[in-house]
């Protein structure tokens, strides 16, 4: 069997991120750590090194936005890639798929299915 992807979830919406966190550890791919906020998360990231971030955009104290910047900014992180998701906009806005990669960026439009998120895992790190 493959070793697990580390997946870091960065949100602040508690239980968004306890229902995809299961979701993604009951396949068997996964093993997800979450932070709820972006201080937290880059710390996480600084430690943890995932093989992935999802980051939410829309978040109090430091978007999204912000934590990415550090991210990139880090040689310790820049290398992480980072799906960003958003409710800022919608499926319908996006077409039919469920990645959308814009200016560099990687874009899933919440809500989202665990179907949805595996694929975009697994697109994103080429497995």
């Amino acid at each position: 069997m493959a070793e697990k992807k580390k997946i870091l979830l960065i949100d602040d919406e508690e239980d968004l991120c306890f229902f995809l966190k299961a979701n993604l550890e009951n396949t068997g791919e996964f093993d997800v750590l979450v932070s709820n906020t972006g201080d937290t998360g880059i710390k996480l990231a600084q430690k943890e090194k995932p093989d992935l971030i999802f980051l939410d955009i829309l978040m109090p104290k430091m978007s999204g936005d912000e934590v990415a910047e550090i991210l990139l900014d880090n040689p310790a992180t820049n290398k992480i890639p980072i799906i960003f998701l958003t409710a800022m906009v919608t499926k319908e806005e996006i077409g039919d798929v469920a990645l959308k990669k814009r200016g560099g960026r990687y874009f899933i439009a919440k809500p989202i299915t665990t179907k949805e998120l595996v694929g975009a895992i697994k697109k994103v790190l080429g497995i």
